[in-house]
């Protein structure tokens, strides 16, 4: 960040991303205190706090937070419910869960979201973002497809010719000029909610501190705290996965609770990562610093306090023509082609389709990553019941080598030379499992063995097996007593020094 501050040239590049990621901001955010029944400018001084706040304290530079749809879908029926009094109650308990999260390290559970899940997530990212910009464009007075026409041919055209400044930028003035100066019937940002100037004081707590406000908000609390903190870690692993530079997600954790406790205390309402214009700060702004964050929180804050009016005259055709661009650039259009499909494995790709289907259904991409990590584990665990082999050998009975011993009995009969009299040793089967035991892979292990056909004398080779769980231990043991049952003496080896001091911690102990 001090790099950023000495150079003129980027410094200027973080900032404009941040002017570029506000402008993309505004809309959205009025939008979604709409459907969460809180006033505009509510939400608006709330982005404000958590974008600065997590300029400082968050674990993923560059990354946009805000006042989100998601955040505003959960509050929305409390507030219908219940009323406006008991949304602080509920951002601050989901502060302190979000908080707790983080402290406890348990951001750590992101590594086990599958790749398949993270890719429906991007590409259901990329339909939401579009489709949310097509009432924008469709049904609009004829003037606003010229418009469209420009936007676009400014944001992919002019690159090519220079990037010091943000093709998006130039667009949403050019197009903001001419519909001001030609006075055109469009429709605007001021069209979506009214934006006093001024900022408000304090939040004033009204909920009495009983009980009975704790179970009213309580369930709520909770889903805002998990859906905050499930998109916000996503978000952070796509940036991630963008800037090729990693992020610290148990510091971004506790970063989101304080800040949508401050935002609570100071605004009014929580929020999260907001993946579209966080793709428009690091993809289409370039951004990689916490200097974009901190120009957007403050430029929001100089657009709310004295450019109110300024701001409300951009035409929603400018913003929507850029997002449309920023959605078609999220889609992972790789994992769409036919030959990447023809070689992935049916149940990724399925886990993928389900994931961008729940998502575009419910409008709600922390319900479809859910889904789709619930289906992976599903095709997992159907896959690795099957991962066990059990291979059965059977040693065939050695003859004693008596030559030269005095108990033989050698018969020249027919010139054969065959030795007799000499006793068979006992025959022995051999049981080679091979591939890791757990509680999906173990569960019909007890099937693999032939109990009633063996002789006395069985060994159970493990040496390529390991054992993982308790389930594992139980099904050894089972398999142990029912060689019993049949008067069989089972013999268990190979186990490495791990696997033998679970199972020897365990075994007969189980019931």
């Amino acid at each position: 960040m001090l790099s950023v501050l000495r150079d003129p040239r980027l410094l200027t590049r973080e900032a404009l991303a941040g002017v570029v990621t506000t402008l993309a901001l505004v809309p959205e955010v009025i939008s979604f205190s709409v459907i969460a029944g809180v006033d505009p400018m509510v939400s608006l001084v709330a982005s404000i706090v958590l974008a600065l706040v997590m300029s400082v304290l968050g674990g993923r530079p560059a990354m946009v937070t805000a006042a989100a749809g998601s955040v505003a879908l959960v509050i929305a029926p409390l507030v219908r419910e219940h009323g406006t009094d008991y949304v602080l109650p509920t951002v601050v308990l989901a502060g302190l869960v979000q908080l707790a999260f983080g402290l406890a390290g348990l951001a750590r559970l992101m590594r086990f979201i599958p790749r398949s899940v993270m890719i429906g997530f991007v590409n259901a990212l990329g339909v939401l973002i579009f489709v949310a910009q097509v009432p924008h464009i469709i049904d609009q007075p004829w003037v606003v497809y010229p418009l469209f026409a420009l936007t676009i041919a400014i944001v992919v055209l002019l690159p090519k010719v220079t990037k010091a400044v943000p093709a998006p930028l130039v667009a949403i003035v050019v197009v903001t000029v001419i519909a001001v100066a030609a006075r055109l019937d469009v429709h605007t940002v001021g069209d979506e909610g009214p934006m006093g100037g001024g900022l408000p004081g304090l939040t004033p707590w009204l909920a009495p501190f009983t009980l009975e406000t704790l179970q009213i908000i309580w369930p709520t609390a909770l889903s805002v705290a998990f859906v905050g903190l499930m998109e916000t870690l996503l978000t952070a692993k796509l940036v991630d996965d963008i800037t090729e530079t990693p992020s610290h997600k148990g510091k971004e954790s506790w970063a989101l609770g304080v800040a949508n406790i401050a935002a609570g205390f100071y605004g009014g309402i929580a929020g999260c990562a907001m993946i579209g214009q966080t793709v428009v700060n690091v993809k289409i702004g370039r951004a990689r610093t916490r200097v974009s964050t901190i120009a957007a929180g403050l430029f929001l804050l100089l657009l709310v306090t004295g450019l109110s009016a300024v701001m409300s005259t951009i035409p929603m055709v400018a913003l929507a023509a850029v997002m449309m661009i920023v959605a078609i650039s999220t889609v992972d259009w790789h994992s769409l082609k036919p030959s990447t499909l023809r070689r992935m494995p049916v149940p990724e790709t399925l886990v993928m389709v389900v994931t961008v289907a729940v998502v575009v259904a419910t409008d709600n991409l922390a319900l479809g990553v859910a889904v789709g990590v619930l289906l992976a584990m599903v095709l997992f665990a159907r896959r690795v019941a099957h991962v066990i082999t059990v291979e059965r050998r059977v040693t065939p009975a050695a003859v004693a080598d008596a030559r030269g011993s005095d108990a033989s009995d050698v018969s020249d009969a027919g010139g054969a030379g065959a030795v007799v009299g000499s006793a068979p040793a006992p025959e022995t089967v051999r049981y080679d499992v091979v591939g890791p035991l757990f509680f999906g892979s173990s569960n019909d292990l007890v099937e693999h063995f032939s109990y009633g056909d063996d002789p006395a004398t069985v060994v159970v080779d493990l040496s390529r097996a390991q054992v993982w769980d308790a389930s594992s231990v139980a099904a050894l043991d089972s398999v142990d007593e029912k060689f019993r049952a049949h008067g069989v003496a089972a013999t268990f080896v190979g186990l490495d020094d791990r696997s033998q001091a679970f199972h020897g911690r365990l075994t007969g102990r189980l019931g």
